[in-house]
């Protein structure tokens, strides 16, 4: 089980407001998750990763994201403390990781990168290992090179990478983006049938190519829930008593801040919106938010009966 929080705003934020600052950041998250009840891994130590587009797009630098990854837990790492005061971006991703696939190692951190796109992964792909060869072998030479670790959701930022039309684009609109996804899980649910795996995948999903975001709240299942996944918007993100207590302001009806959490960020219960189970949620380079059901064997409809259940997802510690 892992957590992450995405940042999009029209103005940069400083990296340590998501990271560091607030009283459940997603630091704080990694050894006290609020929402995971499962007690075998308490913690969420198995490394951490950051990734965040420049404000400013400069020619020499590329238009690749930074990212800074480690397999040290967040929480006992200093240079992420001091990188997180002096670094602003307009998006940013935050991941930290309690390994359920893969080893211990940087090549396993989210998150991951190809081009100017950047991927992250909350859940497990069930069955992964008995259809791990017929999945890589639907891929291009090139996008099989690309996987440096040994992760399921590696390997899923591979298969989505397959479903662009153009992978070397230098801009993807949110639309392009939306497609892939759906493509993306529709591919891992006709691998696991044809594998004979009954289990359900969890895959709260989330990509960027530093415009546009798109996250996925999902479960290949039509009576149980997800794991969590939680937004929130406003005009101004700010800390207005200390102890690390931040809340999301609302000046206007503008989106100025979008945020997208495993789990919220503050305790203002106000500020933050469940998104639903089966759900993809796009934020557009305008600052649209829009949440679109992913309709496929797994949606439930808004007529039938309300069956879901949250036991699988506690039970698997998400």
């Amino acid at each position: 089980m892992c957590r992450f929080v995405v940042y999009k705003g029209t103005q940069p934020v400083r990296l340590s407001h998501l990271l560091t600052r607030p009283a459940h950041s997603i630091i704080r998250q990694a050894f006290d998750p609020r929402l995971r009840l499962d007690h075998r891994r308490p913690i969420n130590g198995d490394g951490f990763g950051v990734g965040w587009y420049d404000s400013v797009y400069d020619p020499e630098l590329g238009i690749q994201p930074c990212v800074f990854t480690s397999v040290t837990p967040a929480w006992n790492n200093d240079n992420l403390t001091r990188l997180a005061e002096k670094i602003k971006s307009p998006l940013v991703f935050g991941h930290v990781r309690a390994y359920t696939s893969g080893s211990l190692s940087l090549d396993n951190c989210h998150p991951f990168t190809f081009g100017k796109l950047m991927f992250m992964h909350n859940g497990e792909v069930a069955g992964f290992n008995i259809f791990k060869r017929k999945l890589q072998a639907s891929l291009s030479d090139e996008i099989f090179s690309v996987v440096k670790g040994n992760t399921d959701s590696e390997w899923t930022f591979a298969l989505f990478l397959s479903k662009l039309p153009d992978i070397h684009a230098t801009h993807f609109t949110y639309q392009t983006l939306r497609d892939a996804m759906r493509q993306t899980i529709a591919s891992l649910n006709v691998l696991a049938r044809e594998a004979g795996i009954t289990e359900p995948s969890l895959l709260n999903l989330v990509v960027s190519d530093g415009e546009s975001v798109v996250a996925t709240r999902y479960i290949s299942s039509k009576v149980h829930e997800a794991a969590s996944l939680w937004y929130s918007s406003g005009t101004s993100f700010d800390e207005y008593e200390e102890g690390g207590h931040y809340r999301m302001s609302k000046a206007d009806k503008r989106e100025n801040i979008i945020l997208i959490a495993s789990e919220p960020l503050t305790f203002e219960k106000a500020d933050w919106m469940e998104i639903p189970t089966n759900t993809m949620i796009v934020v557009t380079p305008k600052m649209n938010l829009l949440q679109i059901p992913i309709i496929d064997d797994f949606y439930v409809a808004p007529s039938e009966p309300k069956t879901r259940g949250t036991g699988f997802a506690a039970e698997k510690g998400f």
